[in-house]
C-alpha cells in the first residue's frame, strides 16, 4: 500500500478536508439527489509528485452498480486515482468524493473493499486466520467458508501465507476485498500472476458480486479482462482521461478495422498508402489492421492474387486503446 500523503504541497489548497465528515452533497438536498447514483468521483483533481503531475485536472465518476475499467499505459495515473479515492493520498487541487462524502470519513471508507497492486501478509498466519482477522473488522462479514470457496482458497485454508505462491497470495488479497460485504470494491491489477483458470474464477466472483448490486472500479493490463467484466471504460494517459464510454463506444472512437482473409501469400500492397498498421499471420490466415478498410479490400481485389474467406471486423480493444493514446499525444495513428 502506498504511504499516506497527509501534507499537500505548501501554497496549494486541498478541497477535501481531513476532518470533514460530511460533504456538500450530504447537506444540500438538490446536490444529494443529483449524486445519489454516484459511488465515487474525482472532480477537477490534480495530484503532483514534485514537478510531475500524476493526475492533471481529471474528472472521473463511478456509478453505483457498474463495473468501470480504468485503462492506460504504465505511469498513466491509474493507481494514483485509486489511492485518492481510498483516502490514502490527498489531491493538490480539486475534490474527491466517496459515496457523497470525503474519503477521510471512516463511514465512507467502511463501504469499500480494496486490493492494491502490492500486498503482504504475516508469513506465519494461515490463510483462514488472515480471513478471520480481516473479517473481525466488519459487523456482517461474508462467512469464511463461503469466501474461501468463492475464490478457490478452501484447500489453502490451513496453509501459512509464507508458503503460498504469488498467484495464491493474489487470490487471497482479492478475496479480502469482499470480506466485509462492501458496497464497492476497488481492484488494482487484481489478476496479475494468476493462471487462466484462477483468472476466470475471479471474473465469476466479480460477476456474482455485481449481479447482487455491487460496484467495481478496476484497473487491468489484461484487455480480455476489461472486455469480460466492464460495462464502461475510461482510458487515462499522462494524468488525463482521453476517452470514456461503453466498450463499443471506445472501439468506435477509431477507424481501425481488421481485414482477415485466407491466402498462400500476402499480395504486394502499399501499406503506408492504405493505412495498414500491422500484419498478422497464422498459417494461411492473414489479418491486416488498417485505418482504410475499404481501400485495402479494393487493393486486395485489384492485386489479382488468389484469396478467400474475406472478413472485415472492428478493431480489438487493445488496438483501439493504442490508437486513442497515440492520438491524444499528437502522434501519428
Amino acid at each position: 500500500m502506498p504511504e499516506r500523503d497527509d501534507h499537500p504541497p505548501q501554497g496549494q489548497e486541498t478541497v477535501s478536508q481531513p476532518r470533514q465528515s460530511r460533504s456538500v452533497a450530504a447537506t444540500d438536498p438538490a446536490r444529494r439527489s443529483a449524486t445519489a447514483d454516484v459511488a465515487a468521483a474525482l472532480i477537477g483533481v490534480t495530484k503532483r509528485y514534485g514537478a510531475m503531475a500524476a493526475l492533471d485536472g481529471i474528472d472521473l465518476t463511478l456509478h453505483r452498480g457498474e463495473v468501470l475499467a480504468l485503462l492506460g499505459p504504465n505511469g498513466a495515473g491509474k493507481s494514483t486515482a485509486l489511492s485518492l479515492l481510498l483516502g490514502l493520498r490527498r489531491p493538490d487541487q480539486g475534490r474527491v468524493e466517496l459515496f457523497g462524502r470525503s474519503p477521510d470519513d471512516p463511514a465512507a471508507r467502511a463501504m469499500v473493499g480494496a486490493t492494491p497492486q502490492d500486498t503482504g501478509f504475516p508469513e506465519t498466519l494461515k490463510v483462514g486466520e488472515v480471513i478471520d482477522l480481516v473479517s473481525a473488522h466488519y459487523p456482517n462479514p461474508v462467512p469464511k467458508a463461503e469466501l474461501l470457496d468463492r475464490f478457490g482458497l478452501t484447500p489453502l485454508a490451513a496453509r501459512q501465507t509464507g508458503g503460498l505462491s504469488g498467484g495464491q497470495k493474489r487470490r487471497l488479497a482479492v478475496a479480502l476485498a469482499f470480506a466485509g460485504r462492501p458496497a464497492a470494491v476497488f481492484l488494482d491489477e487484481p489478476t496479475t500472476g494468476l493462471d487462466v483458470e484462477a483468472r476466470r474464477m475471479l471474473w465469476a466472483a466479480v460477476d456474482g458480486y455485481v449481479a447482487g448490486g455491487g460496484t467495481v472500479l478496476l484497473t487491468t493490463h489484461y484487455l480480455e479482462e476489461a472486455e469480460a467484466l466492464a460495462r464502461r471504460i475510461a482510458v487515462i494517459d499522462q494524468g488525463r482521461v482521453v476517452a470514456e464510454g461503453a466498450l463499443d463506444d471506445i472501439r468506435g472512437r477509431v477507424s481501425l478495422r481488421r481485414v482477415r482473409f485466407t491466402a498462400a501469400h500476402l499480395p504486394p500492397l502499399d501499406a503506408k498508402a492504405l493505412g495498414i498498421e500491422r500484419v498478422e499471420r497464422s498459417g494461411t490466415e492473414i489479418v491486416l489492421v488498417t485505418a482504410r478498410a475499404d481501400d485495402t479490400v479494393r487493393a486486395l481485389v485489384m492485386s489479382g492474387a488468389p484469396f478467400s474467406d474475406l472478413e472485415v471486423r472492428a478493431a480489438t480493444l487493445e488496438e483501439a486503446l493504442m490508437s486513442i493514446v497515440r492520438t491524444g499525444r499528437g502522434e501519428a495513428a
